[in-house]
């Protein structure tokens, strides 16, 4: 049967149509219309288009509010623009690092709220992802907390004020099973509320798991590597901070799920001791200060419990915040990260490990976030990893000793070839402290060593990370 859309009402002026067949057009009873004959005496069909043998009318501003997900399969990568001229490597022209007071003062009342160029990839290919099923995280201007829970039959399960969102963001609780994007669209109409979003899931990327090959790929020589009093930031699983390679290493923790039990602690600390090991599991940047966040249990977060990990990284006044997570576009994600720049904090990402068809993985897809595919020991691509114009950069991250738990374990992924990059890009910082989170951006797009088709592309991005190019790139 075909689905046709029609007007309300279907116009005729044909004499010789039946009070049936125009009632029928009309809609106005429910006489079973398709055997009626539509076409006049030229054999042609009046308003041609308006109708099929067969069809259901349908009223014309049906919209579909929850499209189905793309098939990933049979739907071709969309190549949106870059953040810069792929042909050229022009960049955009630096901005200073700045503090908080700089994100007041990027737009007139408040943070940035509504930046243009928060995605690099193209909306319907984002990850549909999950969510909590019974929540929405909405961001509120002044104290009317209470009332719109009252005026919408919700429940306040947290509310917090947000340093990078700059506003109040609230978790509200759906207590009668409404979907959560009914809620949404409720919500939409009250102008006490700014933004609205679902609570979504986000996923480690740790792909199924020897010495630890990435200082001769990306150019580092391990007797010389330091990343000494840089302060990087890792959003992750808890850490075994018993295990030897990080003796010395973890600045300060925060638990941003603290009533959940901890099981796992294996992702997070290869994380750390991939990016500032000491001893036989050396990382890329010994000597850096590592400030950890506990986001993840079960390899899942949602997007509260992130937001939370992320002011508190920004509050640490870090320079580096290595995010080995993947999930599906969300503003709320997408303005914290851009605050995070205006302050000269470098974000470094996760690519995802979904394979070559899969959408783009956020928060690696938003503008301003090195999004990190990874390589094996002879640069050859991961199969795994996500393909897209948003891949910027590769690193070593396929089959690598990396400390786990209280031993170490060889692992894949390109979680752990984020970490390879957060490290080597603590050594250009501890070199000079004073590059920018521009500099450094622009600076590993330019030396890094062409893989795969000549220029940027969607499976290495710029190429392979070159620490020692960098390092001699021109201020």
């Amino acid at each position: 049967m075909t689905i046709a859309a029609a007007p309300a009402l279907a116009q005729t002026d044909d004499p010789k149509r039946t009070q049936a067949e125009i009632d029928c057009l009309n809609r106005t009873t429910a006489a079973d219309c398709v055997e009626y004959d539509t076409k006049d005496d030229s054999g042609e069909t009046p308003g041609a288009g308006s109708a099929a043998t067969g069809a259901v009318f349908l009223p014309a501003l049906i919209v579909d509010l929850f499209p189905n997900p793309v098939d990933y399969g049979q739907t071709p990568l969309p190549t949106p623009n870059p953040r810069r001229d792929p042909a050229s490597g022009a960049l955009p022209p630096p901005v200073p690092p700045a503090d908080a007071a700089a994100i007041q003062a990027t737009a007139p009342g408040g943070p940035i709220v509504s930046p243009s160029d928060l995605v690099a990839a193209a909306p319907p290919r984002a990850i549909v992802g999950d969510f909590v099923p019974d929540e929405v995280l909405v961001t509120v201007d002044g104290d009317a907390v209470q009332q719109i829970a009252a005026s919408f039959g919700l429940e306040v399960r947290s509310q917090r004020q947000s340093q990078l969102l700059g506003t109040t963001l609230v978790r509200f609780g759906i207590p009668d099973g409404r979907p959560v994007g009914v809620v949404l669209a409720q919500l939409a109409a009250d102008g006490r509320t700014t933004r609205r979003e679902p609570n979504h899931i986000y996923s480690l990327q740790q792909a199924a798991g020897i010495v630890n090959y990435a200082f001769e790929r990306i150019a580092l020589d391990a007797r010389e590597a330091s990343g000494e009093n840089v302060r990087i930031a890792v959003v992750d699983t808890a850490i075994d901070d018993s295990n030897p390679a990080l003796s010395g290493v973890i600045a300060n923790q925060f638990d941003a799920m603290p009533d959940v039990p901890i099981e796992a602690r294996d992702h997070g600390t290869s994380i750390d001791g991939l990016i500032a090991g000491v001893g036989a599991l050396k990382g890329m940047a010994p000597g850096a200060r590592i400030y950890h966040a506990r986001a993840f249990e079960g390899g899942k977060s949602s997007m509260d419990v992130i937001l939370a990990a992320l002011d508190w990284a920004a509050s640490q006044d870090v320079r580096i915040i290595n995010m080995s997570f993947v999930g599906p576009k969300n503003d709320l994600l997408g303005v914290a990260c851009r605050n995070a720049r205006v302050l000269g904090i470098v974000l470094v990402a996760a690519a995802g490990n979904n394979g070559p068809k899969a959408p783009y993985g956020y928060p690696a897809a938003f503008d301003g976030v090195i999004a990190v595919t990874a390589t094996d020991a002879k640069d050859g691509l991961m199969q795994q990893a996500n393909r897209g114009a948003y891949v910027f950069l590769s690193a070593p991250g396929v089959e690598m000793v990396a400390p786990s738990g209280a031993g170490s374990d060889v692992v894949t992924g390109t979680s752990f070839a984020a970490a390879i990059v957060t490290g080597a890009i603590a050594n250009l910082l501890h070199a000079a402290p004073d590059r920018s989170a521009d500099w450094v951006e622009k600076a590993l797009a330019a030396t890094a060593r062409d893989l795969g088709p000549e220029g940027r592309d969607n499976d290495f991005g710029y190429g392979l990370l070159d620490t020692k190019a960098a390092e001699a790139a021109k201020e």
